[in-house]
C-alpha cells in the first residue's frame, strides 16, 4: 500500500517487543508502516502479541490518514501499544494489528 504520506512494507525480519523482561510480541510477519515525519513502525499480527497481558487504555486518538486509534497499557506503563481496529479506506492491511513504541529486531 502506498500513498503520498504512508507506505506499508511486509517484513519477514524477526521482530520482538520486550518490556521489563516480558516478551510481549514476537513475529516474522509484521507490516512496516512508514509515514512522512515519523519513525517507521512495525504492526504485529495479534496472534503474535501477548494480548492477555495488555489492557485497553482510556486513550483514543484519531489520525486522518489511518483512522481511530485504540491504545493498550501494561500495568503502570500507559499507552505502550496501539491498534487501528477499523482503519480508513486504503489502510485495511493494518486492521487489528498492534504497534509498539519500542521494537527490537534481530
Amino acid at each position: 500500500m502506498q500513498n503520498a504520506r504512508i507506505t506499508l512494507h511486509p517484513s519477514k525480519q524477526h521482530m520482538q517487543v520486550q518490556v521489563d523482561d516480558i516478551l510481549l510480541a514476537d513475529s516474522t510477519n509484521t507490516l512496516e508502516l512508514r509515514e512522512h515525519g515519523y519513525p517507521p513502525r512495525h504492526y504485529f499480527p495479534r496472534k503474535d502479541v501477548r494480548m492477555d497481558l495488555l489492557t485497553v487504555s482510556e486513550t483514543i486518538t484519531y489520525c486522518p490518514f489511518k483512522g481511530h486509534t485504540v491504545y493498550f497499557s501494561l500495568g503502570q506503563r500507559r499507552d505502550i501499544a496501539w491498534s487501528y481496529e477499523e482503519p480508513i479506506e486504503g489502510m485495511e492491511a493494518i486492521a487489528g494489528r498492534v504497534a509498539f513504541s519500542e521494537v527490537v529486531s534481530e
